[in-house]
């Protein structure tokens, strides 16, 4: 089984300002004021969830997981079937070197697949964004997969070559009849 962990650096530090900020008005406010420091704490509320918001949605819709007892491929919100993807797809990617830091940030700033007309995949010729994400989060390395049936797949990921060798590993060694 292979599991991407995502990054928690960027959220952890966040919310420890945050915590240190909160905790300290509340040392120097409280018990006089209380209803004060309620109120500036909610208000640094609405400086800490645009900062997180990213990390959040990294983890909703570009987690991943392959789990090769079930068969399935989890990224986000969907699930695939491992006996439904190309495994010549998978070592082609493999194969393939990996980009380099401007070459991923190029990349993830180009994946789109929101759901709006002319920004969806299919309307820019892209293939599917899966997990459920409107776009790549900026930095991670994009692998472009296919299924049997042709249809090109988006995956975002943090670590390529973990990611498509876990997948050639768990992928059924002969094709569905």
């Amino acid at each position: 089984m292979y599991r991407e962990r995502l990054p928690k650096t960027w959220t952890l530090v966040c919310v420890g300002i945050y915590l240190a900020l909160v905790v300290k008005l509340g040392i120097d406010a409280i018990p006089e004021d209380t209803g004060l420091w309620l109120i500036v704490s909610a208000s640094f509320l609405l400086v800490l969830a645009p900062a997180i918001a990213v990390p959040v949605s990294k983890a909703i819709y570009h987690r991943i997981g392959i789990d090769p007892e079930r068969g399935v491929l989890r990224v986000g919100r969907e699930r695939l079937a491992l006996a439904d993807i190309d495994p010549a797809s998978v070592h082609a990617a493999l194969g393939e070197p990996a980009p380099g830091t401007v070459a991923r940030y190029v990349t993830s700033a180009q994946t789109i697949d929101a759901p709006v007309r002319g920004l969806r995949a299919k309307d820019l010729g892209a293939p599917r964004l899966v997990g459920g994400g409107w776009g790549a989060p900026m930095g991670m390395s994009v692998v472009v997969i296919a299924t049997r049936g042709g249809e090109a797949l988006s995956i975002a990921t943090h670590d390529r070559a973990a990611f498509l060798n876990a997948l050639a590993a768990a992928l059924p060694a002969e094709p569905r009849p």
